[in-house]
């Protein structure tokens, strides 16, 4: 058995995918590790270039977009390392990250993923945390919280010298013990994409596992780059995931309450972009895009949240 099985998921990213796994064999030199692509139906020449580059990487060519965690769960059952690495393509390794996340995951039997600390081009630090979703951090706001209760809602204004548990990393780079994901089980596929992370976290944390933030282990990571392509339609599909969340590991009145009060914040969030672009008359591209977005948001809740809206899957 190997010690570290990589493991990427692609769409349409050839560039920035090579960039990712070129860092991994310039930063990742001393450590037993196998690397699986698997792509979901690219037509700009990833997989060639895959096979070109890079001959020792496992490709698994999907014939369409099968989501996130459905690919992620392809390269997972077939891995032979004791842990697996899940990174974003849009993800560089920074020298030592991977065996500081391996020395600590060897020294903590009790954790069940480890994630980094992700950095923004500038080296400036990203939000690699997150908090399990919650009636609080849905409707109240996320920044507020991890001001007045900076413990119980970590994030990147605080800098952290030692791992801590957290409730949930953010999955752009994360280490997941192989041990754990044969009690806990994959990732859950009835996500397509976002949350699906957090939902794995949640349920290590229910069998026991902690999940951990690693400061010392550092990655720079480009931040949303398929997101990016269609930002109406991927907050369409992050509502499909946060609702997923609340009606399968929340409360039905957790559930039932997010589900009448989202929409309201929308609504009200979509008239206050209305009336800046007003004030700005509609100069600012910005504005313009946020009221593109809430407008497409509150008409997928009053058409009653059809699951054919949103990021198509031969799309994304």
């Amino acid at each position: 058995m190997v010690d570290i099985s990589f493991i990427i998921v692609n769409w349409n990213t050839r560039d920035i995918l090579i960039d990712c796994l070129n860092s991994i064999y310039k930063t990742v030199t001393d450590i037993d590790q196998e690397i699986y692509v698997v792509d979901n139906n690219s037509t700009d020449g990833s997989q060639e270039a895959v096979k070109s580059s890079f001959p020792d990487v496992k490709l698994i060519e999907n014939k369409t977009n099968t989501g996130f965690a459905h690919a992620n769960n392809q390269a997972l059952s077939v891995m032979q390392g004791r842990f697996a690495v899940l990174l974003n393509s849009d993800a560089v390794l920074q020298e030592g990250a991977i065996k500081s996340l391996l020395d600590f995951m060897n020294n903590t039997p009790g954790a069940g993923i480890a994630g980094v600390q992700l950095l923004n081009e500038d080296g400036s630090r990203q939000n690699s945390i997150d908090n399990f979703p919650s009636l609080e951090t849905e409707i109240l706001n996320t920044s507020s919280l991890r001001l007045i209760f900076p413990h119980k809602y970590p994030g990147k204004g605080r800098v952290y010298h030692n791992p801590i548990v957290v409730d949930s990393v953010i999955g752009a780079c994360m280490m997941v013990r192989k041990e754990a994901m044969d009690e806990v089980g994959s990732l859950d596929e009835d996500y397509f994409i976002f949350l699906e992370e957090t939902d794995w976290c949640f349920r290590m944390y229910k069998k026991g596992w902690k999940v951990y933030h690693v400061p010392d282990s550092r990655v720079f990571h480009l931040s949303g780059h398929s997101k990016k392509k269609a930002p109406g339609e991927s907050q369409i599909e992050y509502y499909k995931s946060l609702y997923k969340f609340f009606r399968k590991n929340r409360c039905p009145i957790s559930y039932i309450t997010i589900r009448i009060l989202k929409p309201c914040k929308i609504f009200i969030n979509l008239l206050l972009n209305i009336l800046g672009n007003l004030i700005t008359l509609f100069q600012s591209e910005k504005l313009r895009n946020r009221l593109l977005k809430y407008h497409k948001l509150l008409m997928w809740h009053l058409l009653l949240c059809p699951d054919n809206m949103g990021i198509k899957k031969e799309l994304f």
